[in-house]
């Protein structure tokens, strides 16, 4: 593992409650895709249920991650698309089970019109960075 700076404050910024700022590594980069609900085969899981949904998702980014060597330790920033903001909280409950408070990653979180199909409520992209 990349040892990784966090920073949820830096001078005259005002702190983050749900993410750091900053985070600072060196190392190679990986991305990951925007990640679904999607079920290994495919299938949609948690069809309106937001809580289901970004369970799924958090489980495909350890899976996507895991394929690249990395883990959630090495994020250093994840990307929310959602299509209602009220899904926040089922997102933010999703990402705890992955990574502890004090190792948050940047974020942002942006609210999209629509994603691929209309039954997906969020996509959620991470950017990691791993040992040279």
């Amino acid at each position: 593992m990349t040892e990784l700076i966090r920073v949820p404050a830096p001078d005259g910024v005002a702190p983050a409650a749900a993410y750091s700022h900053v985070v600072m590594g060196t190392g190679r980069f990986v991305a990951v895709s925007g990640q679904l609900a999607l079920d290994e085969e495919g299938a949609l899981v948690g069809e309106g249920d937001p809580a289901a949904q970004a369970r799924q998702v958090f489980e495909n980014l350890r899976r996507c991650l895991a394929a690249a060597g990395a883990g959630f330790d090495d994020v250093v920033k994840l990307t929310f698309f959602v299509t209602d903001m009220a899904y926040l909280p089922a997102i933010r409950a999703a990402r705890a089970e992955h990574i502890p408070a004090d190792r948050l990653p940047a974020a942002s979180a942006v609210q999209v019109a629509a994603l691929v199909r209309p039954e997906f409520l969020m996509e959620i992209e991470a950017y990691a960075v791993l040992p040279d």
